[in-house]
């Protein structure tokens, strides 16, 4: 009798934003890169209709040691130090989708642009391949778009034959999900990164707190559907492979001010301060400051003093990466990198919880 094939390895994919290099102070040559199969740099824009870099200097105009500069030039130490670690370069975004509308009206120009640039000699060699995060085809996000449900997969048709990875992210929300075709663009993907974050947030402040990634629906939560597992259940009746939807992680938490009572929905008065936006915060800095009170849904919540807080932990990470296992999920994905503390805590937890151990 053959011997039967082991089980691919779950993927374990981060994000890394280009604005890590700025006030953050989080530096390509510090992701945990041995904890990774695929790292995603974000983000390059869209504009014309065709792929372009996002921050050119912070690309590669930002000046370095010896060798290439910029995060690309980080990029391809990086690889170097790491030769199994794949790349990727990731367009759109939530402040950079509009531009997706105008490239679904010409995919083939589209994909031949983002093949130049991703294969510019500057850089030749660093990406293996393009991820698309356009919040949202045939939705609206910042900003709306009418290109019909099939756009999504024309753009990803388009690229496939042109790069040796194609991935691209999809709204965690199932009515979202509905306004476009996702089996189609899945069958030109080699994965989908499922957003299951950001469900409920401080824009509809004073509340109610509502954990923003919960797993699974608990008693209160003000939408029942708004979980990871509405999500997951959503793309696989859509007829989406289980094996190409990776379970998002965020590394960050959501929260309220103003809020008397530590039961999920509450009111409060408004965001929670946060580092870099209101009602916004780090896992490395809440962690310390905020550390989690109870878990609901498959999340933590926190709260301390007048704040309430919702975030992943290693523990609630754990829960989810044991779920992807069980539902025979290609892996997950961090959006974050930067958000993680210096010894990459929840990378960690993500990795060892995809492969089953207990550490």
């Amino acid at each position: 009798m053959a011997a039967e094939k082991p089980a691919p390895r779950k993927l374990v994919v981060g994000y890394y934003p280009n604005w890590g290099t700025y006030a953050r102070d989080f530096q390509v040559g510090e992701v945990a890169a041995d904890q990774l199969t695929h790292l995603v740099y974000a983000f390059g824009k869209v504009t014309g209709g065709e792929c372009a870099a996002g921050d050119e200097w912070a690309d590669f105009r930002k000046p370095g040691p010896a060798g290439p500069s910029g995060n690309i030039g980080a990029l391809a130490k990086l690889k170097a130090a790491h030769p199994g670690l794949k790349v990727l370069w990731s367009f759109g975004g939530w402040s950079s989708s509009a531009g997706f509308t105008e490239a679904a009206r010409d995919p083939e120009r589209f994909a031949a642009s983002c093949h130049r640039l991703l294969n510019d000699p500057r850089w030749a060699g660093v990406f293996d391949g393009i991820d698309i995060d356009w919040e949202y085809p045939n939705a609206c996000g910042e900003s709306c778009d009418t290109s019909g449900p099939d756009a999504l997969a024309r753009l990803l048709g388009a690229l496939r034959p042109k790069f040796g990875l194609v991935s691209a992210a999809v709204p965690g929300d199932a009515g979202k999900l509905r306004k476009a075709d996702y089996a189609a663009a899945a069958r030109h993907a080699d994965w989908l990164n499922a957003m299951t974050y950001d469900f409920f947030g401080t824009g509809s402040a004073p509340g109610p707190t509502a954990a923003h990634s919960a797993l699974t629906a608990y008693p209160g939560i003000p939408q029942p559907g708004a979980t990871a597992e509405t999500t997951v259940r959503t793309l696989r009746e859509m007829g989406v492979p289980a094996e190409k939807i990776l379970l998002g992680v965020g590394f960050y938490g959501r929260g309220w001010t103003g809020v008397r009572s530590p039961t999920p929905g509450a009111t409060g008065t408004g965001p929670a301060p946060g580092t870099y936006q209101k009602g916004l915060e780090d896992y490395r800095v809440l962690s310390r400051r905020c550390p989690p009170t109870g878990t609901l849904g498959g999340t933590s919540f926190a709260t301390c003093g007048a704040q309430w807080w919702s975030y992943d932990t290693p523990e609630t990470i754990k829960t989810k990466m044991a779920y992807a296992r069980s539902n025979a999920l290609g892996g997950a994905f961090a959006w974050e990198l930067s958000g993680d503390t210096p010894s990459a805590t929840l990378l960690r937890a993500m990795n060892a919880g995809l492969r089953g151990a207990a550490g």
